[in-house]
């Protein structure tokens, strides 16, 4: 890898150098204001150290670090959203879901057994790739801790040109707050129902007029709705910002997170029906138990050539893991509500090595001007798991509807390890972008990026003592971008789009080779528009993704005349079709009202299938995608008068019907009387539910360094469910109430 990695290393030097001769001799004495990273800060001549971006509501006035090559949110052929800070403390988000809820499109698929929250968005999972934290891939395995977000950042749509392997629903950015040369900070506590206790820290400054500092840290005790479940969290992050000189700038950054939770797999489902049992009742074993621990460390170095020249190298490594010992999903229940509880632990990690180099530069030919990205990323996961067998078959039989927490035993069962398995993966990519600007009104992008994935498992099995090595998996992919943007004026952008992501697949093709990845195509078109000088923007987006090569079980085998019923065969003949609308819409009609609002629509259905055994069936909606989802909310703090400082707002969220589980799929059986010698039925999988609105309403008030705000969430207490596959169906939070009392330092 480090024979591929060097010398695109050193091409890029190379042609930063060519690039510094090419620009003007005049060089400018203020840092560039254009950042390509979340660590980026806008410098003036003394050293001070302003805000990157101030957002009041969702719609980014300045380039976003999600789209990393500086291009202002106007030019790109692609919607971007953007939840500041204030928005984050106005609403006193606690968990990564509560941000998310003004982010148009994006939802909740499913809760993880209380270890996770799964987002989706555009009819795809965001969790296995698509979350990142100051622009690395981060394991979503967690729950993030918020309080340390400057902001989160949505870029909608395709992002495979400079991030590589994701899927095409847009990818979320995790902003952390940066040092600043200006003191200040503030003490926070928030308190609410279910014994919800939130102490914060967040404190920043210069330790002198060449480097700056900052630490902010929280620590959660809580328990919940859910009796018997409980969090316990500490989190801290440090950072430190060093102005080596006028034009370089290096940022070093760190943050750990230690959670003990309760694993809760939530309420029981009987067929397709989830069972009406009251909100509260934990169906776990009352000792269940389970950690997550997570770090990071990172560097981002910035050299500013000129003003129109710039070179970022960036390098992070994370770590990450989590252990559960538990009783399992809730699976099987019978029609009288009998669960025979089985038995679970896990132990898994994963440390990511990551580094990215690129160069951001502006230049004319003619007239024609143009304002080029490019650069190489390289990252290194290796993820170990731990297979256990417990001394016990299960824990016993409970029925649901008669369930006595008194009667449950606390008694831990024995259990051991019987193999490590250790999933190493490698990601190189090398892409180049340019964003021609043929006249102030018509401009096109053009890129592409090659990608490159290798991945491998070595599994130790302890009872033998033998260790064996998996065939490399290899995937190579282009991923190429397109789009035009005609902007009539300054307030007005309409753009369309092309642009492809791939995904890897598991599996071989029937003559045991090594499965090509399925290559996802997404048209977009849309128009953004700014009215009475930003007083009112929308966004209007309508989106095309179809993925026709999807992996389906192989038809036959390998000579081509006997049926296949082995699910690891597969072929390339499935594909699926979604389509959707986005509207957002940002308001600041009056100064201290801030509105916020949007819909979308999608529908992604199964358009092709096999038939084969195990396939998915023609017509399906995809399982966990709502074909519509909604939110409005607004925030209003009087800016003078004799109630000056007095604060209230309000924010409601629909997610439309859906279903959970899996999709429906076609089930091959033996039958000896048939001309195929074999009856092909479909298996029902899917779990209708509902759709449901929820609102939550807040009042505050600040005088001085003082501040208080109080917030009551679900006011109609909604009852509904998150869904994952056939298992964890977790209620959501009922009625509650929080209060958060700051000291500004």
């Amino acid at each position: 890898m480090k024979s591929i990695l060097l010398p695109a290393i050193a091409l890029l030097f190379s042609l930063s150098a060519q690039a510094q001769e090419m620009a003007s001799a005049q060089e400018h004495k203020s840092l560039t204001s254009i950042s390509s990273s979340p660590f980026d800060t806008i410098k003036n001549k003394k050293g001070e150290i302003l805000n990157e971006i101030i957002v009041t509501g969702n719609k980014p006035q300045k380039p976003v670090s999600a789209a990393r090559s500086g291009i202002k949110p106007m030019d790109l052929p692609q919607s971007v959203q953007v939840i500041g800070n204030e928005i984050i403390t106005q609403q006193q988000a606690i968990r990564l879901s509560d941000v998310i809820k003004n982010a148009n499109g994006v939802y909740v698929g499913s809760a993880r057994g209380g270890a996770q929250e799964s987002f989706w968005s555009r009819g795809y999972d965001m969790g296995a790739n698509n979350m990142f934290k100051n622009g690395f891939r981060y394991n979503a395995g967690s729950i993030p801790e918020v309080s340390s977000l400057e902001k989160v950042e949505f870029l909608k749509g395709g992002s495979a040109l400079l991030y590589g392997n994701v899927a095409p629903g847009g990818i979320l950015n995790l902003v952390t707050k940066t040092p600043q040369f200006t003191r200040g900070g503030e003490i926070a506590m928030q308190a609410g129902s279910y014994d919800f206790y939130k102490p914060s820290i967040d404190f920043y400054g210069p330790i002198n007029k060449y480097i700056a500092y900052r630490f902010n840290g929280s620590y959660e005790n809580s328990k919940s709705f859910r009796d018997y479940v409980k969090n316990d969290r500490i989190y801290f992050n440090p950072s430190f910002l060093f102005n080596i000189s006028e034009k370089t700038h290096l940022t070093v950054q760190g943050d750990y997170l230690s959670a003990d939770w309760t694993p809760d797999f939530g309420t029981g489902i009987i067929g397709e029906t989830v069972l009406d049992l009251p909100r509260n009742i934990y169906f776990g074993a009352l000792w269940s138990t389970g950690n997550t621990k997570s770090a990071s460390a990172s560097i981002l170095f910035n050299h500013d050539f000129n003003k129109n020249w710039k070179l970022s190298f960036n390098s992070s490594f994370q770590s990450y893991r989590r252990t559960q010992k538990s009783t399992a999903q809730m699976n099987g229940v019978t029609s009288s509500g009998d669960w025979k509880r089985g038995l679970t632990q896990a132990d898994a990690a994963e440390r990511i090595f990551g580094d990215q180099l690129s160069l951001q530069g502006t230049f004319n030919t003619g007239n024609i001007k143009h304002q080029i990205f490019t650069g190489v990323d390289y990252e290194n996961s290796i993820a170990p798991s731990y297979t256990f067998a417990f001394a016990l078959a299960d824990y016993g039989t409970i029925n649901l509807f008669d369930y006595d927490y008194s009667t449950q035993s606390t008694e831990i069962p024995f259990s051991q390890s019987t193999q490590l398995a250790t999933t190493n993966t490698q990601r190189f990519g090398a892409y180049a972008q340019d964003l021609i600007s043929i006249t102030d009104y018509i401009k096109v992008l053009g890129g592409i990026r090659w990608s490159w994935q290798e991945a491998e498992v070595d599994t130790e099995v302890y009872a033998t003592g033998v260790t064996t090595t998996s065939a490399k998996t290899l995937n190579r992919a282009y991923s190429p971008k397109g789009g035009l943007v005609i902007q009539p004026n300054k307030e007005t952008s309409i753009f369309a789009s092309y642009s492809n992501s791939f995904t890897p697949n598991t599996g071989t093709t029937v003559d045991l080779k090594t499965l090509d990845p399925s290559i996802i195509d997404q048209y977009e078109v849309g128009i953004k528009k700014d009215f009475w000088r930003g007083i009112l923007s929308t966004n209007v987006t309508l989106y095309q993704i179809t993925n026709n090569n999807l992996a389906q079980t192989a038809q036959f085998q390998a000579d081509g005349v006997t049926l296949n019923v082995n699910n690891n065969l597969k072929e390339l003949v499935g594909a699926t079709k979604g389509k959707g609308i986005e509207i957002d819409i940002t308001a600041k009609p009056v100064e201290g009202l801030n509105i916020l609002a949007g819909y979308s629509f999608n529908e992604t259905k199964i358009s092709k299938s096999s038939g084969t055994n195990g396939s998915l069936v023609v017509g399906d909606i995809l399982a966990r995608t709502p074909k519509h989802t909604a939110n409005l909310s607004f925030f209003y703090k009087l800016p003078s008068g004799v109630l000056k400082g007095l604060s209230f707002g309000a924010i409601a969220n629909y997610i439309g019907d859906r279903t959970g589980g899996w999709n429906d799929r076609y089930v091959w059986k033996a039958n000896s009387s048939s001309p195929t010698g074999y009856d092909v039925t479909i298996e029902d999988r899917d779990i209708p539910l509902k759709g449901y609105a929820t609102v939550d309403a807040s009042v505050g008030y600040e005088w001085k360094k003082i501040s208080l705000l109080c917030k009551l969430s679900n006011i109609t207490n909604e009852l509904n469910y998150t869904v994952h596959e056939n298992y964890s169906v977790n209620p959501i939070a009922p009625r509650q109430i929080m209060a958060s009392l700051k000291y500004k330092l």
